[in-house]
């Protein structure tokens, strides 16, 4: 479901309406206190929608289902959790969300085909939100998202969600942008057993949800996973890295990596291979980097 979100009336103040439209569990407020910019315009989406090019439809129903009929999946009969191996754990907690190298396992949840109930603790990602936040602008890094309430380690806090495009399409959006233009574009690679790699390219830029607002951190509290509920298409799904507190920025690296402290690149290369100035990192983190990710191969992404 999408829907037009509002525009923002002169604010610096807590203004009334939901950056959501009704389409999440809980309304998304937004706080102003720095100056009367309103929020950029966005279609306003709960879930992925297939963009331009993308042959893979994010909503159509393509997993099996469990046969369980119980009201939550045990490991030892679910399909589903057979998957990976303990997901979430009774507080609906990821559990062992990491592996070396820094590299994020996928998880499958129960899905609309599973005779589970609905208290399944194998769904999660698909319940939306559970936690208040509020969007609000910061003096240094523009439009944030925050937590209203505290978030436990582990928690689901928020989808990375928007239009589900092509390779071709996100290297032709990539290349149109202007210089001073914000770059919303996630690309997703994940590295199966036979040596194939799954790429996903997602953007929020004028359809997306809540998770469009999150800015980036060296040292971030949030966390990616691809989560797959009813269709191959992963749904990217952010947890808390640590125990949140009530107020604090919600945050999590750009280049996917938790805690990537690799030197960053210092150049950006643009699509006539030109070298400039790189963006500068505003984040504050005592591990910060310096600048911000850059994903040169976006711009390397041929038409077919």
């Amino acid at each position: 479901m999408t829907a037009a979100s509002p525009q923002a009336p002169h604010s610096g103040r807590l203004l009334s309406f939901d950056v959501c439209c009704g389409l999440e569990n809980l309304p998304v407020s937004v706080l102003n206190e720095v100056d009367d910019d309103c929020l950029p315009p966005l279609q306003y989406t709960s879930e992925n929608v297939a963009g331009p090019g993308e042959g893979r439809d994010p909503t159509e129903i393509t997993l099996p289902g469990c046969e369980c009929l119980t009201s939550s999946c045990e490991q030892d009969t679910c399909i589903c959790l057979q998957r990976y191996v303990g997901a979430y754990d009774d507080d609906l907690c990821l559990v062992d969300f990491q592996e070396e190298m820094g590299y994020s396992r996928p998880v499958f949840e129960c899905n609309v085909m599973c005779k589970c109930g609905e208290a399944c603790k194998n769904r999660v990602v698909q319940r939306g939100l559970a936690f208040k936040l509020q969007v609000f602008k910061s003096s240094r890094k523009g439009w944030g998202l925050r937590t209203l309430e505290p978030i436990k380690t582990g928690r689901f806090v928020c989808e990375y969600g928007g239009e589900v495009i092509s390779s071709p399409e996100a290297g032709r959006r990539t290349r149109s942008q202007r210089s001073g233009d914000m770059n919303y574009i996630i690309a997703v690679r994940e590295y199966l057993s036979n040596g194939e790699i799954l790429e996903t390219y997602i953007d929020p830029t004028h359809i997306g949800n809540v998770g469009r607002f999150l800015n980036h951190s060296c040292g971030p509290n949030l966390y990616m996973v691809p989560v797959r509920v009813s269709s191959m298409v992963p749904r990217l799904a952010l947890f808390a890295a640590c125990n949140i507190a009530a107020g604090q920025e919600l945050t999590y690296d750009y280049s996917g990596k938790f805690n990537n402290l690799e030197k960053r690149v210092s150049t950006e290369e643009g699509p006539s291979g030109e070298t400039g100035n790189p963006k500068l990192c505003s984040c504050g983190s005592s591990s910060c980097t310096g600048f911000l990710p850059f994903d040169s191969s976006l711009y390397n992404l041929k038409d077919k």
